[in-house]
């Protein structure tokens, strides 16, 4: 087992559920207006969204990586 997968691995699951909660939960939309930055609620759906897709083929490439080894 690669140590580099590993982290791979370990980065895109922790990103993917941090991602998850704040995309699928309304976390973001309690939090953010309680310390006075609600103006970035408009367009945190354009950040999200790719990251969490981001964070998603990370798991994939970790996973490639590890089985093709």
């Amino acid at each position: 087992m690669d140590m580099e997968s590993t982290r791979l691995l370990r980065t895109g699951v922790i990103g993917s559920l941090v991602t998850a909660v704040c995309c699928f939960t309304p976390l973001l939309v309690w939090g953010l207006p309680a310390l006075g930055l609600a103006a970035w609620l408009g367009w945190i759906d354009y950040v999200l969204l790719p990251a969490l897709s981001g964070f998603i083929v990370l798991i994939a490439i970790a996973l490639w990586r590890r089985w093709s080894a």
